[in-house]
């Protein structure tokens, strides 16, 4: 195989169909939620765990597997994961009720954990640090272009075919990603080989995260004073806790510790929890004030949504370009800024709001966001060493999810408090002012959180590499 900098540009287009495969997998399964309740004759709640066990098991497997990437190869790990998120897709069309579909989109997140803990490593191992910011980018378009065309091809290919086929067309893209990764990503070089697996922290880490986001994702479901939720959240934090004390003391830490010592590290996974907060805090309202507030369709609705993504998508690789000839700290400062203008736009929305107006607010957040994710994942994925790159991976995955759970649980908890407030005390009642008051003090509340990241993201202190800060 040639030298690694020749073949970065494969390396990126291995990397971006896998990323690209496992976006458009995770949009496309919300869609047809309401198909498989009907095929299965189950309820809403519980059709709901084919999502909730996908996104509870590959956050907490992410540190996991970016630490065994760090320890066995980036490329094994990775490798790996496409052929069980392929065996996995396969499965989930072939359930045959919903407890089955569960288990087997289980395995499924197995597989995408491999496959996320471990693209950020391999990019920024083949691509010089000049050049990061515009690989990295152009993995979060991959992303951005799966979210998008997720929904629309998703429903239309059930429609026509019937649910299982948005399982069954991840097989066809995952054998063909899996054949040019393994042709195209250079076989790594593990210099630790003497190195043992955590598994103590593993299991720790695994467990408390996942009492952690159940807690949140579930709280505006199960109410967030109910016993449930309050031993979710108090288990959590015990355990989380103990998963930090077992770490400073094993010879072979799961989470390398020491990463947070660097200011810039774990500032810029401070920033980008509060980024997806109040990005996930969005995509979390809108759906109420289009379909809800306004009366729009399911379609319509979803047309206007669009706006956000597409943006991302074309900012994305020019923010990412930029930080590499300017720096990162700057992009992400401005990032920050405009997505909290942007939240600030949705929240004057209101009942005679034109759809001009709400696809051009969507449209700030896209570009704030846009604006703000490449730079941010660069900066964090320079600020660890190259035997650290998997667990750096795996800690700026675990960021997004967490922020992306964090603000749906937020976001939630403030919606319904305060539509409660106003909810009219007759059945009869209206209930629409009701409804713009909570998304207006949600988003509000959105907005407050990320103009904190605009001060994380300045706060990190100016390192110069290659010339840039």
């Amino acid at each position: 195989m040639e030298e690694p900098s020749n073949h970065k540009w494969w390396v990126l287009l291995a990397i971006g169909v896998g990323t690209f495969m496992t976006a458009l997998d995770t949009s496309v399964v919300n869609t047809i939620l309401p198909l498989i309740s009907r095929t299965f004759d189950s309820s809403v709640a519980d059709v709901e765990w084919v999502v909730t066990i996908y996104l509870l098991l590959l956050s907490g497997l992410l540190l996991s597997f970016g630490r065994l990437g760090d320890m066995r190869g980036h490329k094994a790990i990775y490798l790996s994961g496409f052929g069980v998120f392929v065996i996995s897709s396969m499965l989930c069309g072939l359930a045959k009720d919903v407890a089955w579909l569960v288990a087997f989109r289980a395995l499924q997140a197995l597989g995408a954990a491999m496959l996320a803990a471990n693209s950020p490593a391999i990019l920024t191992k083949n691509f010089p640090p000049a050049q990061r910011g515009r690989a990295l980018g152009l993995q979060a378009t991959m992303t951005y272009l799966g979210l998008t065309v997720g929904p629309s091809l998703g429903g239309w290919l059930a429609s026509e075919w019937g649910w299982p086929i948005v399982f069954y067309i991840n097989i066809p893209v995952g054998l063909a990603a899996f054949l040019l990764s393994w042709r195209a990503i250079p076989n790594d070089t593990v210099r630790r080989p003497a190195e043992k697996f955590d598994l103590a922290g593993a299991t720790l880490f695994l467990s408390g995260l996942s009492a952690l986001l159940l807690g949140l994702n579930q709280g505006h479901n199960w109410g967030w004073g109910s016993s449930p939720i309050l031993a979710l959240l108090f288990g959590s934090v015990l355990l989380l806790a103990l998963f930090l004390w077992v770490e400073r003391r094993s010879s072979s830490p799961m989470l390398d510790l020491g990463l947070f010592k660097h200011h810039i590290f774990t500032l810029t996974a401070a920033s980008a929890v509060l980024n997806y907060i109040g990005v996930y805090s969005g995509i979390f309202l809108m759906p109420f004030y289009l379909i809800q507030g306004l009366g729009l369709t399911s379609a319509q609705a979803g047309l206007i949504l669009t706006a956000q993504p597409v943006i991302m998508a074309i900012i994305a690789p020019i923010s990412g370009t930029l930080s590499d000839r300017v720096g990162t700290r700057l992009p992400a400062i401005l990032g920050m800024t405009i997505l909290t203008c942007g939240l600030l736009l949705l929240a004057r929305l209101d009942s005679g709001s034109p759809q001009s107006l709400i696809m051009a607010s969507l449209g700030v957040v896209g570009l704030g966001t846009g604006m703000f994710i490449s730079p941010n994942n660069s900066a964090l994925m320079g600020s660890a060493s190259r035997n650290r790159q998997g667990i750096a991976a795996g800690i700026l995955a675990t960021a997004r999810n967490f922020g992306m759970v964090l603000g749906v649980g937020l976001a939630g908890a403030v919606f319904t408090t305060i539509l409660a407030i106003h909810q009219p005390s007759g059945s009869g009642g209206s209930t629409q002012p009701g409804l713009f008051e909570a998304i207006r003090v949600s988003f509000i509340v959105a907005a407050g959180i990320t103009f904190l990241g605009v001060f994380t993201s300045a706060a990190r202190e100016r390192r110069v590499i290659n010339g840039k800060d």
